[in-house]
């Protein structure tokens, strides 16, 4: 029998690079859903033999249902995931079938994991927060905190070159992340933390070399907490060019709370952005760094390791992110019934396997000064 996949969201711009990944490195059939508004889009999918179209809007309850019912995984891409209700995951559980997403928000994030219980009883594998960042950032964490005896601090930081090659959605959640204070965990206890604040200048790999990054929330902020025990988590992320960087700090400092907050103003704010990096893009690029840095101790000395990442297109990483995890469970090598975030989830020896195959390339070392 030949495996059906199900991408919700599959024709934005993350999710058809999910479908791709599939489509290169499994033989399963993928429907991917979305809205048939932009002319073209349907006839080149149906292009590919093994993906079909199916519009769908996720308001259509029975219609939906019965898109997962004739699936063997369901990946959910149709963010912003602010916006979700958890939903697709419980339809999934109570029709038995597997589910990954690219979710990258905290409320949605702890909606998805009240769920375990039910899914570990439905015997459903359901892992969330796959992609690039959370996602393969996730599970470069827990590959260093594999190398020390005990760990203080995981600090993650994260850059995109202008959109990073991904659509409108991305920069509603940028800015949606924006609107509010958020705890990290700091010290053993948990402390408020105004976003895009406290700009550090982080050392990445070529092209990216120093880079400057500000607080911001997401989900690896408390699930990293929750997996491993450590004193401190931070989180930051940043955009190149860096005057990007200047705008996104105007926005979350200078301006009324009201304009963010307001649906109109986010709106306004998110169009004008998409509009300048599809000029900015390019010369600058659409590519991520990552660098995951792990404090702590080995052999009863202090110790550091750190991994890093670079890649040239975001939502490419971001596919085979999601790509490779849908291709371990539809194989059988990933298994675990359950809700969780994907640190928790996936081993180390499969995650390095699954990048070496897809050509992402992780440089990890002892920082030695």
């Amino acid at each position: 029998m030949t495996d059906q996949v199900l991408i919700l969201g599959g024709r934005g711009r993350i999710g058809s690079q999910v479908a791709q990944d599939l489509v290169t490195h499994t033989q399963a059939k993928i429907t991917v859903t979305g809205r048939p508004t932009t002319p073209g889009v349907v006839e080149r999918q149906e292009a590919e033999p093994k993906i079909q179209f199916l519009a769908l809007d996720l308001a259509q309850g029975e219609k939906l249902k019965k898109a997962i019912a004739a699936a063997n995984l369901v990946i959910h891409c149709a963010g912003p995931f602010v916006y979700r209700d958890g939903s697709v995951l419980k339809a999934c559980i109570e029709q038995g079938v597997d589910y990954l997403d690219v979710s990258d928000n905290r409320s949605f994030t702890r909606i998805a994991l009240s769920h375990h219980q039910a899914a570990e009883a439905a015997g459903v594998t359901a892992i969330i927060n796959t992609g690039i960042f959370p996602g393969v950032s996730n599970s470069m964490v827990r590959h260093d905190v594999e190398q020390l005896d005990e760990v203080d601090k995981i600090h993650l930081s994260y850059v995109v070159s202008g959109s990073g090659g991904a659509g409108i959605t991305v920069m509603r959640t940028t800015f949606l992340g924006l609107q509010q204070p958020f705890d990290a965990w700091l010290d053993n206890q948990w402390q408020k933390v105004k976003p895009y604040s406290q700009r550090e200048t982080v050392k990445f790999p070529p092209p990216y070399d120093n880079a400057g990054v500000y607080w911001f929330d997401m989900p690896e902020a408390f699930t990293l907490v929750d997996s491993f025990p450590v004193k401190t988590v931070v989180t930051k992320f940043g955009s190149v060019p860096d005057f990007y960087n200047h705008l996104t700090w105007i926005a979350a400092h200078i301006f009324p709370p009201s304009w963010i907050k307001n649906p109109r103003g986010m709106e306004f704010l998110s169009q004008v952005s998409h509009k300048m990096t599809d000029v900015t893009d390019r010369f600058s690029g659409i590519g991520v760094a990552i660098r995951s840095e792990v404090t702590g101790n080995k052999g009863g000395e202090p110790a550091q390791y750190c991994s890093t990442l670079v890649h040239d297109n975001t939502a490419i990483a971001a596919g085979a992110g999601t790509g490779s995890i849908a291709e371990l469970i539809l194989s059988g090598k990933l298994q675990k019934p359950g809700v969780y975030p994907v640190e928790q989830a996936l081993p180390t020896d499969l995650f390095e396997q699954a990048m070496e195959s897809r050509g992402l390339k992780i440089h990890a070392d002892w920082i030695t000064e």
